[in-house]
């Protein structure tokens, strides 16, 4: 590695990391004094206001390094360039016969090693934390109750429906599900007190174990109720040995995140669990997914041709002007986001065929991109 090339990188990452730093501290601290009364309220239960504070915010910064990478790429590229042509390096390199393609390589090359880190951290990092990731200023701790909204299982037709949902215990307060005809044998619902989720455990299918049962009556002295040979409504009279006389449970392969997570779920959900859960018959995830499976491939490859659009601006004009750059940067970006949240937007509402939508930016940019990188070549 070359001098020039050490002098690169390091004014390029601490760049990168100077942009990162800051944002991240202004939304850390336009974030926290919104929600303080929240961080005070749980600070207890959660060891201390600053202990609390500090686990939530290191969280949000992996998501906010995903978010940012490649935007951020751009930027510190551009001032690492609009740093050497200000004094006149730029001008000493390519008057020793160097092209203007090697000179920015390196910036190149580590811009490629931050789309490759962002995409470990969107598929490894986020979805080990998914669960930290989906908690609000306001359920910390999991104590506070949302609305459920209601939601099928598509696989047994069992509307899921409650007052609220507890994160802390995976619990349902007065969960009221709406069985199908198939299932209506003892009445259309079935109403108790309270529903935990449980995963599968050995023989035992995962579902909400129903506490406090109060309809249908005399549940427990009722067979179980099946569709085919698959049992859905399993009953006291069937499974004495790990339900009580006033709690029966229900199958299902919609767990608590999937019930309760929405889109936070699928966010933070990695391109395999996206995959796994298209191919599970009790979620209906619609086109929005799909979009969203395509978008994850694509990602490295926007983020590296966001870079070969907005380099390329600096680089061959000379423009020694930081804030010159800066505005172009912004004009490149903001025109690039439209455009591809613009496409994402008609691959979810089936306009666009999902893969396209994802895959259109692409079409779209990469021959002007690669035009543009022409320049840089002498």
């Amino acid at each position: 590695m070359k001098i020039i090339d050490r002098y690169l990188l390091r004014q390029f990452i601490k760049a990168f990391l100077i942009c990162f730093v800051s944002l991240t501290g202004l939304y850390i601290v336009f974030d926290a004094f919104t929600n303080l009364e929240e961080f005070l309220r749980c600070s207890e239960d959660g060891g201390g206001l600053l202990a609390l504070m500090g686990s939530f915010y290191t969280y949000q910064s992996i998501v906010f390094f995903d978010r940012t990478a490649g935007l951020l790429t751009l930027v510190a590229a551009m001032f690492t360039v609009s740093w050497i042509q200000r004094h006149n390096e730029m001008t000493a390199l390519m008057s020793a016969g160097i092209s203007r393609i090697r000179i920015v390589l390196p910036v190149i090359a580590v811009a490629i090693v931050i789309a490759l880190l962002s995409t470990v951290n969107r598929e490894l990092v986020i979805p080990r934390f998914r669960n930290e990731l989906t908690r609000r200023p306001q359920d910390l701790i999991g104590d506070v109750g949302q609305d459920l909204r209601p939601q099928y299982d598509n696989r047994t037709d069992v509307l899921i429906r409650g007052k609220q949902t507890f994160g802390d215990q995976k619990r349902i307060e007065r969960p009221n599900f709406l069985l199908p005809p198939e299932l209506s044998r003892y009445g259309k619902q079935l109403v108790a007190e309270n529903a935990f989720y449980r995963p599968p455990e050995g023989a035992r299918p995962g579902g909400y174990l129903l506490d406090g049962v109060e309809k249908p009556e005399d549940l427990d002295t009722r067979p179980s109720l099946c569709l085919g040979n698959e049992p859905v409504v399993i009953t006291p009279h069937d499974a004495a040995d790990w339900l009580k006389p006033d709690q029966c449970f229900v199958v299902s392969d919609v767990n608590f995140e999937q019930l309760t997570g929405g889109r936070a779920f699928r966010q933070f959900s990695s391109t395999a669990q996206l995959i796994s859960g298209l191919r599970n018959p009790s979620l209906d995830f619609g086109a929005d997914v799909r979009v969203a499976i395509h978008s994850r491939i694509v990602q490295p490859f926007m983020d590296i041709t966001l870079l070969l659009l907005g380099l390329p601006l600096v680089v061959s004009r000379e423009n020694r002007n930081v804030f010159i750059a800066i505005a172009m940067c912004m004009g490149v970006t903001t025109l690039f986001m439209l455009v591809s949240i613009g496409f994402q937007h008609l691959g979810s509402i089936y306009l666009v065929d999902p893969a396209l939508a994802a895959w259109a930016p692409l079409i779209v940019f990469v021959p002007p991109a690669a035009w543009l990188a022409e320049s840089m070549w002498w």
